[in-house]
């Protein structure tokens, strides 16, 4: 079932406010354990980790926040009456 426009709009800003913060702390908390089982890993390890942990937390997303900084698709134009 899609989600409306307006639906998006909501669940975008809850996975903002909410959503991203906690992933923040568990992505340092993994991040962290991960460097530290390898021992001061060398720095393109260190920069794989942390790309990869940086775009890992919008793909199950994607689809809520595809169109939503446009206009209401739904919404009536000025020229409709």
């Amino acid at each position: 079932m899609a989600l409306s426009y307006k639906a998006r709009r909501r669940w975008a800003v809850v996975i903002l406010l909410l959503g991203l913060p906690i992933y923040i702390l568990l992505a340092t908390i993994v991040a962290t354990a991960v460097v530290a089982w390898f021992d001061r890993p060398i720095f393109l390890l260190q920069l794989v980790i942390y790309v990869a942990l940086g775009v890992l937390w919008i793909a199950p997303f994607k689809s809520i926040f595809l169109g939503v900084g446009q206009e209401d698709p739904d919404a009536p134009g000025l020229d409709q009456k």
